[in-house]
């Protein structure tokens, strides 16, 4: 039974990770929905910014932020406007939190990393934990636990902890390449969102080049085969129950789904996805499956690849903090499923108070 007193939510954004940007972008609809008239009779808000260099700011700056008073880019590291380096928690007021929402998109957040923090404070966080974050963020792994339970995935090489200038390492990985994958292949950072640091390789002359910028971001690298598919995505929410959206598709214009057509207004949502109701139904039960092989809950957006040829699903990936922009998948699957976004953040707290 959820608690009737009104609940402070802290809601923490930003963050030192390459996904930033995106993560201030969810959070001002996240807190715009906690502000909804509905919404405020429930809730009240209190917001945590982390800056670029891992600072976290009081929640009178944070929420200036949020509502557009101040713009992100023009703050310097903490540092310059306190007189020395102090605790990153210091001047914080964080104990009238009733409930954490972190949205801290990629490393540093959404790899578990914030969970484990907020663990120490003894309240609930609307997410999942550290493992299933951990596990989420970490393509490698994800891929290999899946991999053991004969869920779909294309076929894929793994790249770890090795050195790319050893012509012997090099030479070995490439030719392992093509003995085991076709061309076009995606090389990815096992450790990233928001598609940042993949690039799609047409041939040999690309691989080397699409490694390094990979490396930039993890040494451990996913080497998957690129097939002719359909985008599939799916929400979950939910603890000991997992509930699923709406099926929906995302078509694009550009070559692949990079991180500009993710946050590009002009790709085509169908919501629901024009599929079969039998292929609907298999992949809602693999979206479950493969979050509780994981420990994901809470919520989450699973994303699949529909081979266009055979209708084959596979699993792509799961991810444990999806984006709340206003061109983000995971809202728009649940408003499609009949929750608005102002019902869905409050569902989202509710469920929390249920663990």
């Amino acid at each position: 039974m959820v608690d009737k007193k009104k609940k402070c939510i802290g809601l923490i954004f930003g963050g030192f990770s390459n996904e930033h940007e995106v993560s201030i972008s969810s959070a001002k609809t996240v807190f715009q929905a906690f502000n909804s008239e509905i919404n405020k009779q429930r809730f009240n808000v209190k917001a945590f910014y982390i800056n670029r260099y891992g600072d976290w700011l009081d929640s009178d700056f944070s929420e200036k932020i949020l509502n557009g008073e101040i713009e992100n880019n023009t703050i310097k590291k903490y540092g310059i406007f306190n007189q020395e380096k102090i605790n990153f928690l210091d001047r914080i007021e964080f104990q009238n939190v009733d409930v954490w929402f972190p949205l801290l998109h990629g490393f540093n957040g959404e790899d578990g990393s914030i969970h484990g923090l907020l663990k120490f404070t003894k309240k609930p966080l609307v997410g999942c934990g550290i493992l299933g974050s951990a596990l989420g963020m970490d393509k490698i792994l994800m891929k290999s636990i899946l991999s053991n339970l004969n869920i779909p995935q294309v076929n894929y090489l793994v790249f770890q902890n090795e050195n790319l200038h050893d012509k012997e390492v090099k030479d070995k990985l490439i030719n392992e390449i093509f003995k085991k994958l076709n061309f076009p292949i995606f090389v990815k950072p096992s450790n990233s969102g928001s598609s940042l640091g993949i690039s799609k390789v047409i041939n040999e002359s690309e691989i080397l080049k699409a490694l390094e910028k990979a490396l930039e971001i993890d040494p451990r690298i996913l080497i998957e085969e690129g097939l002719e598919v359909r985008e599939i995505e799916c929400g979950i929410i939910g603890n000991s129950k997992l509930l699923t959206s709406e099926i929906g598709e995302v078509k694009y214009e550009s070559d692949w789904y990079d991180y500009n057509s993710k946050y590009n207004s002009n790709n085509k949502i169908t919501i629901p996805a024009e599929i079969d109701s039998k292929i609907t139904k298999q992949i809602k039960e693999i979206a479950i499956q493969s979050c509780r092989a994981l420990n994901i809950y809470g919520f989450a957006r699973v994303d699949f690849f529909l081979e266009k040829s055979s209708n084959k699903i596979l699993l792509n990936e799961i991810n444990t903090i999806p984006g709340f922009t206003k061109n983000s998948m995971f809202p728009m699957l649940w408003k499609a499923s009949g929750l608005n976004i102002e019902q869905l953040v409050a569902k989202l707290v509710d469920i929390s108070l249920e663990l």
